[in-house]
């Protein structure tokens, strides 16, 4: 997917422009311009001079970005370029100047002509010289603002007019006629007719045409700016990405840049500096803040052979550290490509707005001019006709149609990368929380995903450490992973394990040992000869040792489940999902697991090629989404509505998958499907909102209801046309309240 920048957009007019003018070339696959970062993504073969050249084309300018071969931290650099806000305060600047004038034309319009307010001598009684005031004036403002008439009528002239075409044939139109009022005033004045030349005076549109450029730029600023916070989360992941790394080259201690660091090289890492690579620590212990990456606030205590990540915090030891991932392959600088990425996709809810808004400008246009005519038709004045055809043109706002959507999708993904939840594309985003579904692969999903010892049972006589140290040393030299959990056990219960000789493994009947002079075995559990309950014995793997012809006891091991599984199945059935639990396992084990911890479903004895197929049935039974961590998961993965990976899986099933949860903890998957609900309703709100807006305003702003007594001036047509696309900002980032 190549990545640009585009620069003159300024409302979904111009957003459906772009994509279509691009979407027509040859060799593109799919074209996706993102008016929130002002940045568009293009899939295909097209080469960058023609996506650029096609841009221009259509009105607007463009920019590559660079590939991400170029380093990470100029990546991010890169990637930081449409996510500045540069234009906030340009506006600014612009809009105090304008303000001044603004207040100074107040003063000449409304205050004097209304209030009496005083004047220089040479203007009293001198309709002709306010008006020249006025026009002075509003003149300054609107080259003040001219990038709304340079924007609009070069979009008009490429005949895809967008915003700022409304805004510019708005107070074009009043600037104009006000101007011709002056000329007409200047005629009455030329035959001594000052009645009529005062009269002329309340014909004078001046200060609508400048107060519409203002307030609209006023609303403009404020959306930029609310815009700028709803990437604030993925700007704060950039800002994270260390810039140098010390490594040991030649015996000596360096200071490099970050993109120097190659895989293999020895890192160092002092306490309170950023680990600047994906790493495996060979020396040292330390806390290491891994916040950044899980969401987590308490510091992970990391040993030789513990894993480290890029941007995470080193807060105690000194570590030395093997380069196992760099650049854009570390961890971290994925989460940050994952997140960016979201706003080149399109959520379902989007489609419906960008056809509307597509078409949306123009036909604004052909409501202005036929209410006008309308108007004069019924015998309305010019000055009557004109004000309510402009009221249609800059109570009008495409913007809201087009920020609707992109706004709530970045605040929420924004705000799921900051819990570890990484959603992958917008589609995902709002699919996630209609599932009816929710498949978990039982084996590093709801289980730990390796054996540990849960019960140790004793034959009658026969101490604990003495079967616990026996048991250690017979497996001791096994590499099954039942004696790995055997051993890992006895370590952890400080028991001290005897040497043992003459180890023999023999495949399907157990292992045996000589342990001080005597025969020590470990063999399946045979009923006959000692007694277990049917809790450990069914859904267990059971090992009995001996000594000699002695039964000393048997050890029960089990993939144990993950102590958060219970609670997150509970959770997601409260939400009306249906949870199935996959398993390759047996029946008896399977049913035991999805037992303790409530599952609706459990689907034992399934082949990993055939996980993908059990899946594809239940989808035509309702959405459904899988969460799986292995590569056998992937098939599954691939096929479910929403594929869900466990951070802490295997690269194949993360590719695979939809949503990604770094902390690989199942209850995530609940987090993940609550903000993807409440994401999805603030996109209905938004959508909502402008559509109602401009259904509601559009023809009061077009005199349908002036019988009642309601009517609007362009003045307020354009406070609410800067309102309405502030408020759907806003509301957006209320997802940066919300708990999950």
């Amino acid at each position: 997917m190549k990545q640009y920048t585009v620069k003159g957009m300024s409302c979904a007019a111009c957003q459906a422009r772009v994509e279509k003018a691009v979407a027509k070339l040859d060799g593109v696959d799919s074209c996706t311009v993102s008016l929130l970062t002002n940045s568009m993504a293009v899939e295909g073969t097209a080469g960058d001079k023609d996506i650029i050249a096609a841009v221009q084309k259509a009105g607007y300018k463009a920019k590559a970005m660079k590939s991400s071969n170029a380093g990470i931290q100029s990546s991010v650099n890169q990637d930081e370029e449409p996510l500045t806000d540069t234009e906030t305060p340009k506006m600014v600047k612009r809009l105090i100047i304008s303000l001044i004038f603004l207040l100074i034309l107040m003063y000449f319009s409304m205050a004097v002509h209304m209030f009496g307010f005083p004047v220089p001598d040479f203007m009293k009684h001198n309709p002709m010289a306010m008006g020249l005031m006025q026009l002075l004036l509003s003149a300054v403002i609107m080259v003040i603002h001219q990038r709304f008439f340079i924007s609009g009528f070069k979009s008009l002239f490429h005949l895809s007019p967008n915003m700022d075409t409304l805004i510019a044939l708005g107070s074009g139109a009043s600037f104009l006629y006000s101007t011709v009022m002056l000329f007409a005033m200047s005629a009455a004045y030329r035959d001594n007719d000052m009645k009529s030349a005062a009269a002329l005076m309340n014909e004078f549109y001046f200060e609508s045409a400048a107060m519409i450029l203002v307030l609209i730029s006023i609303g403009k600023m404020l959306e930029s700016y609310s815009k700028g916070k709803t990437t604030d989360a993925l700007r704060s992941l950039m800002k994270l990405v260390p810039r140098t790394a010390i490594v040991v080259r030649d015996g000596k201690e360096i200071s490099i840049s970050i993109e120097e660091v190659v895989k293999g090289d020895i890192v160092l890492v002092r306490p309170g500096e950023k680990i600047p690579v994906d790493a495996l620590v060979l020396e040292g212990e330390s806390a290491v803040d891994e916040s950044a990456l899980t969401g987590e606030s308490i510091p992970v205590d990391k040993t030789a052979g513990s894993n480290v990540f890029s941007a995470t915090v080193n807060c105690s030891g000194f570590l030395k550290c093997r380069a196992v991932k760099v650049g854009e392959d570390t961890t971290f600088s994925k989460i940050i490509e994952t997140v960016k990425n979201i706003s080149a996709t399109k959520a379902p809810a989007a489609k419906a707005a960008d056809k509307i808004s597509a078409v949306f400008v123009p036909c604004v246009m052909a409501i202005a001019l036929i209410t006008a005519v309308v108007w004069l038709i019924t015998g309305s004045d010019i000055g009557t006709a004109l004000t309510r055809g402009i009221s249609v043109l800059v109570v009008s706002c495409p913007c809201a149609l087009g920020l609707a959507t992109p706004v709530a999708i970045m605040a929420g993904s924004g705000k799921a990368a900051r819990y570890g939840i990484l959603f992958k594309n917008a589609e995902a985003l709002q699919e996630t929380g209609r599932i009816n579904y929710a498949v978990l692969d039982k084996t590093g999903t709801i289980t730990v995903g390796r054996p540990q010892v849960t019960d140790v049972i004793l034959n009658e006589g026969v101490k604990r450490e003495e079967l616990i140290a026996l048991a250690a040393a017979v497996e001791h030299k096994s590499e099954h992973p039942i004696a790995k959990a055997i051993t890992e056990y006895a370590a952890s219960e400080n028991i001290s394990v005897p040497e043992s000789a003459n180890f023999q493994s023999v495949t399907g009947k157990g292992v045996q040992a000589e342990i001080n002079g005597e025969i020590v075995t470990g063999q399946r559990w045979n009923k006959e000869e000692l007694a277990v309950s049917d809790d450990i014995s069914k859904g267990k793997t059971v090992v009995m040792f001996s000594k000699g012809k002695q039964v000393l006891g048997a050890v029960a091991i089990a993939d144990t489940v993950k102590k958060e599984s219970e609670k997150a199945v509970t959770e997601l059935k409260k939400m009306g999902i249906h949870v199935v639990m996959l398993s390759g396992d047996n029946c008896e084990t399977a049913e035991a697991v999805g037992k303790s911890v409530g599952i609706d479903e459990v689907i034992a004895e399934v082949m990993p090629d055939e996980k993908g197929e059990t899946v594809k049935k239940l989808l035509q039974k309702g959405k459904t989404a899988m969460v799986g961590d292995g590569i056998n998961d992937a098939p599954a993965l691939s096929a479910a509505d929403v594929g869900i990976a466990i951070g802490a899986g295997t690269d194949v099933a993360i590719e695979s998958a939809d949503v990604v949860l770094v902390k690989s903890r199942l209850t995530d998957v609940v987090s993940a499907v609550k903000l993807s609900r409440y994401t999805y309703w603030i996109i209905l709100q938004n959508l909502f909102w402008a559509f109602f807006y401009n259904v509601l305003l559009i023809p009061i702003a077009a005199g349908v209801y002036s019988g009642f007594g309601v009517t609007m001036t362009p003045v307020f047509g354009a406070a609410a046309m800067s309102f309405s696309s502030v408020f759907v900002v806003l509301n957006a980032l209320r997802l940066n309240l919300k708990k999950i």
